[in-house]
């Protein structure tokens, strides 16, 4: 009976995520682009593929319905800690770069951003 309640009581507690075990390693787990400020900062609208492509790389979808649009996505896992997830959505119109939307900001728009709260307070 005793023997039944501690490895019942063991498999409980090894199911819990919450503990946390002296010298376990816990890997960092990255997926998708990793995509920098500098490399936003790079893009420029009118731009082709090929050039948004140097600068980014490759998305990691391509939807083959809708052509004018790429998907990026980066989200990286440091050990047992809350993931980071970033996005960037690439729009073109006949090849050529239009817009950008998702987690990112050019630096000249952040920064005029920032004048403008600045100016208003």
């Amino acid at each position: 009976m005793r023997l039944t309640a501690i490895l019942i009581l063991a498999a409980l507690a090894g199911g819990c995520s919450t503990l946390h075990f002296p010298g376990v390693h816990k890997i960092t787990i990255q997926q998708g682009n990793v995509i920098s400020q500098a490399m936003i900062d790079k893009l420029r609208p009118g731009m082709t593929k090929s050039q948004v492509r140097f600068v980014l790389g490759n998305p990691v979808v391509e939807d083959p319905l809708n052509q004018e649009r790429w998907d990026y996505y980066y989200s990286i896992q440091i050990g047992g800690a809350d993931p980071i997830r970033r996005v960037l959505k690439v729009y073109f119109a006949d090849g050529r770069l239009t817009s950008f939307e998702g987690d990112f900001v050019p630096t000249a728009q952040k920064k005029a951003m920032d004048a403008a709260k600045t100016s208003t307070s």
